[in-house]
């Protein structure tokens, strides 16, 4: 797999640009990159913010259920 010429708290970033409203096209002209590339990199980082959400949740389970005990 290619590495990617960008570390995940630059697409952090941009991605947060999105979110406050800035355009895709803009995005993308501003940092050189395709429309493709941002829609994988939004899936990708919202598979990866589901599975750190569940292992979340589980650590916080398992935490209580010890506490309980």
């Amino acid at each position: 797999m290619r590495k990617s010429r960008y570390t995940d708290s630059q697409i952090l970033a941009i991605l947060k640009q999105n979110e406050n409203g800035v355009p895709v096209p803009e995005l993308c002209r501003e940092h050189g990159m395709s429309s493709d590339q941002f829609g994988g990199w939004n899936a990708s980082m919202m598979k990866r913010l589901k599975g750190l959400e569940d292992d979340n949740k589980r650590i916080k389970l398992k935490a209580v259920g010890r506490t309980l005990h």
